[in-house]
């Protein structure tokens, strides 16, 4: 077949907690996609594709190409969500080709200067901030999923309308104005992840056929997301670039709450295939054949993936974990080598070795270093058999080890630092995603700090903003040798200290209120430069 006359457009779509079983077309007959479905009828299907157990680390390595593990983005808030920002990204190296980049939706690598996904490669950027609208980086303003405040490339906007809708319309515009150049588009959709917010009209179907309410909500959200994927193939098609674009489905994990999962072991969070086997769709009208096929593919492939296809060079030096697609996508499977990968998860500043982890093949699958099953036979993982076959338990046993003590010597897992006092994000507004230590959390009563480097002395003006204070206290805020402290009155909501010196260099900045002798964190930090 002749090669396109230019680069292929890209676009990638990717939601967030929708597991395998979130489709009609995977076995599911309570639920309706039928966008979705003609999406799989119309691709090449990799029916065991898999994510990581959760959202930030599935996102690193779709970004990189490589283990999360070697990123420093290795769980999803207090810190472990931020992406060391010397990876090179698949935006930025598309952007380096010359494809105009976008993303529309969840980024969740980070926040703050040089971390975001603007400073990452993407050009156009409209996201909302950590992990979710509703948790406390993404809730400026007491954020829901229904007219949202969300950054547009740095700038808080409002918004009218849905999220997903928001979202998938900002990124069809973006399609459109850049139609005549090839561009990549990345969707990524924070629905169905909770809170589980969505209009009535899509709820009532699934409530009146007899589903519970936690149910009928994540199915009303999905067929939202399958009629906005409905908007994104029609648009395509209209411009008339089916045979120019190709597009990617994929969702970031197994579903969070139980509900029909394709007869899958195991949750969000769990390296049980319930947990990490995902739905996987490559699109392109013209010169990919629609079939199903079952090789062992991840999310560290689609990085090398895209760039074959699109042919684009790799940018760096770093080596990549995932292996291109490109050649099994066009029907070279007999020349698919055997391969084993390696999945795991938990909440901690490090990971721990056999803790939640999993080394697959495309047969066999070690999880905790020690329960073996043999997928072909037991695809729902219902029966050990590490005792009937110690050698393959030894083998898997080794090779993972090699790749966690690989893995965990990239980088180590200290998590990144925003950088205090540059033009590039100035005010900066820190924010109890990415605080540290052992009382931060989300509760009313945490405690954090930041880590962060400071570029230039100063002066700052340094806002500490709060709930309202229940009493009179005192702020303070810390910071090396400054140690500053204000009174507040009962209601007070915020404080502010001007003309603040800071070292540069690594820094840890510490603001709380006291109320006696009770000590509380704030919610947001706002640091100007002057």
């Amino acid at each position: 077949m002749a090669a396109p006359s230019r680069p292929p457009n890209v676009i990638l779509i990717l939601t967030d907690d929708q597991g395998f079983g979130d489709l009609r077309c995977h076995g599911n007959d309570k639920i309706r996609t039928p966008h979705l479905d003609r999406f799989a009828r119309e691709s090449v299907e990799l029916s065991q594709f898999h994510s990581s157990p959760v959202c930030t680390p599935t996102r690193a390595c779709l970004m990189t190409g490589r283990y999360n593990y070697r990123t420093r983005a290795i769980d999803t808030y207090l810190g472990r969500a931020m992406m060391d920002p010397e990876e090179v990204t698949v935006a930025e190296m598309f952007a380096a080709a010359g494809y105009r980049t976008g993303i529309f939706g969840k980024w969740h690598l980070g926040d703050n200067y040089p971390m975001r996904a603007m400073d990452q490669g993407f050009q156009e950027a409209l996201v909302h901030l950590g992990g979710g609208l509703a948790q406390p980086a993404g809730n400026p303003a007491g954020n829901h999923y229904f007219d949202p405040m969300l950054q547009h490339n740095g700038k808080w906007e409002k918004h009218r309308g849905y999220c997903t809708d928001i979202f998938t319309s900002a990124a069809l515009r973006f399609i459109e104005s850049n139609r005549r150049r090839p561009f990549f588009a990345y969707l990524a959709t924070n629905a169905p992840h909770t809170p589980l917010e969505i209009a009535e009209r899509y709820i009532a179907p699934y409530r009146a056929a007899g589903l519970d309410d936690t149910t009928a909500r994540i199915y009303g959200m999905v067929a939202n997301l399958d009629e906005n994927v409905g908007r994104v193939l029609d648009t395509v098609r209209e411009l008339g670039l089916d045979r120019q674009t190709l597009l990617i489905f994929m969702t970031d994990n197994g579903p969070q709450q139980p509900r029909y999962n394709a007869g899958m072991r195991g949750l969000k969070g769990s390296v049980y295939e319930g947990g990490i086997r995902v739905p996987c769709f490559f699109r392109w009208k013209g010169r990919l054949l629609p079939r199903v096929m079952d090789q062992l593919t991840a999310h560290i492939d689609v990085l090398p993936t895209l760039l074959e296809a699109c042919g684009i060079p790799k940018t760096g030096d770093a080596p990549l974990d995932g292996r291109s697609l490109w050649p099994l996508l066009n029907g070279n499977s007999a020349d698919w080598p055997e391969r084993t990968l390696y999945f795991q998860w938990h909440r901690g500043d490090q990971p721990r070795l056999y803790e939640n982890s999993a080394a697959r093949t495309q047969r066999y699958k070690l999880v905790n270093g020690k329960e073996l099953y043999d997928l072909l036979s037991d695809p729902g993982e219902r029966r050990d058999i590490a005792g009937e076959h110690p050698d393959m338990v030894a083998r898997l046993r080794r090779s993972y080890e090699e790749w966690f003590r690989d893995v965990s010597s990239t980088r180590g897992y200290d998590p990144p630092r925003p950088v205090v006092g540059t033009p590039h994000e100035n005010p900066m507004t820190l924010t109890r995603q990415d605080w540290r230590g052992p009382r931060a959390g989300w509760a009313a009563d945490s405690l954090g700090y930041w880590e962060v480097e400071i570029a230039n002395p100063g002066p700052y003006q340094i806002t500490l903003r709060f709930e309202k204070a229940p009493a009179a206290g005192e702020a303070v805020f810390q910071a090396g040798t400054v140690n500053l402290k204000q009174a507040i009155e009962a209601g007070a909501e915020s404080v502010t200290f001007s003309g603040v010196k800071l070292v540069p260099g690594k820094l840890r900045l510490e603001p709380w209120l006291a109320f006696g002798g009770k000590t509380i964190g704030v919610h947001y930090l706002d640091v100007a430069f002057f």
